[in-house]
């Protein structure tokens, strides 16, 4: 069974830039569906990005297309997030999670991570 760290979390400035990273320590990494969820005290987890077996397919939540990029090394075992032009609104602790199925969006992720606090001040 795969397990998940997370790490690349901090604070940024309005407009910054960070990127976070998933290492997975297990075997058969690779056909794990990956995805990031976030969220913010008091409010649900909000799913942000999610990518394929094999990183060919890609879905985003609507309010992060075009800032945010999910990626994945397979070699490595490690799934990123690269997130740009960042809003405080992005304020949030940031998860990675994992499943032999893919939920897209949905938090339906069997396996998660610990998370990654991201804070973006104004």
């Amino acid at each position: 069974q795969v397990q998940l760290v997370e790490s690349g979390g901090g604070s940024v400035q309005a407009g910054g830039s960070l990127r976070l990273s998933c290492v997975a320590s297990g075997t058969d990494y690779s056909s794990y569906y990956m995805a990031w969820f976030r969220q913010a005290p008091g409010e649900e987890r909000e799913g942000v990005a999610f990518i394929s077996t094999g990183g060919g397919a890609t879905y985003y939540a609507d309010s992060v297309k075009g800032r945010f990029t999910i990626s994945r090394d397979n070699a490595k075992n490690t799934l990123y997030l690269e997130m740009n032009s960042l809003k405080p609104e992005y304020t949030a602790m940031y998860y990675c999670s994992a499943d032999l199925l893919g939920y897209l969006l949905y938090p339906r992720y069997k396996l998660w991570g610990q998370g990654t606090q991201v804070t973006v001040s104004s």
